[in-house]
């Protein structure tokens, strides 16, 4: 499988000139990722014999701090490889004050254009264009599950028209709301601050922002997570379902949170429900 770090801008949109330099924590083995200024999407793809067509975007998590970019991006996108699917880890930029003109917006803008670059190197990288789905992880997943519910407005240039609308979502103990009874405190603070509106908090709680036409969602949570309460995977559930939206969820009882693709305290693999949704679906 080859493995290929690609800008995901010419010109950063949303910037500001800044000293910040980007931090890689070389202890961690979960690879810890802060201050991304230059957005990339590294790309795993199969080999061409075994690729599928379908094609996943992952998000890794990490609170909107830093980002998670082995335990929730390469481990994952190399078994997708694997299996014939396309892999790219996002490498979002943080919100952050000191390089964005908007920092609720930036998140957003990379997922956009990672979605876009995807499509629009698609035949290249053999790739079905209406096989294009987003991942994400904690934090990821609202990186994820925003993309999936706001797609129909660009925050990014898009001349060509692509669209930004991710096939089918996949959230791995996602942060989905900032209402208050379920947030993940860290992601609303570091994403549109404490203080937030209420019109804001609504528009980045993406259990509210769920239409008929919202993307398919194959969902994991646990019960016992005490980062990201289960009732942000139940709520979103519950919207999809009312919307007439298909969609998988499997709740363990324990298993707490970031366990990536492993979950210790079981001997159930959640990565193959993962692809038996996929084949389900008509997306390998």
């Amino acid at each position: 499988m080859s493995q290929t770090v690609i800008p995901l801008y010419k010109n950063i949109p949303n910037s500001i000139p800044s000293t910040l330099k980007e931090i890689t924590d070389s202890t961690s083995v979960r690879g810890k990722v802060s201050h991304v200024v230059t957005p990339t999407l590294t790309a795993y793809l199969p080999e061409k014999s075994k690729a599928n067509g379908a094609a996943v975007i992952i998000c890794p998590g990490g609170g909107y701090a830093y980002l998670v970019v082995n335990h929730e991006g390469k481990d994952v996108a190399q078994e997708f490889a694997k299996r014939g699917i396309a892999a790219f880890v996002l490498k979002y930029r943080l919100p952050n004050d000191l390089i964005m003109i908007n920092r609720e917006i930036g998140p957003l803008q990379d997922a956009q254009q990672a979605i876009k670059m995807v499509r629009d190197h698609a035949a290249e990288w053999n790739i079905n264009p209406a096989k294009v789905g987003i991942m994400g992880f904690s934090a990821g997943g609202h990186v994820a599950s925003t993309l999936s519910t706001h797609y129909k407005i660009s925050v990014i240039e898009n001349q060509s028209n692509t669209n930004l609308r991710p096939d089918f979502s996949l959230l791995i103990y996602p942060v989905i709301s900032f209402r208050d009874s379920i947030l993940h405190k860290g992601s609303k603070k570091a994403l549109i601050g404490e203080n937030a509106s209420a019109e804001k908090v609504r528009e980045y709680s993406n259990e509210m922002q769920i239409t008929s036409d919202s993307p398919i969602a194959f969902i994991i949570h646990c019960s016992d997570d005490k980062v990201v309460p289960v009732a942000n995977s139940i709520n979103y559930y519950n919207a999809l379902h009312k919307n007439g939206v298909k969609a998988e969820m499997h709740i363990y009882e324990t298993g707490g949170h970031g366990f990536g693709m492993y979950n210790s305290t079981t001997a159930d693999k959640w990565m193959e429900h993962c692809f038996n949704w996929m084949a389900a679906n008509k997306l390998l």
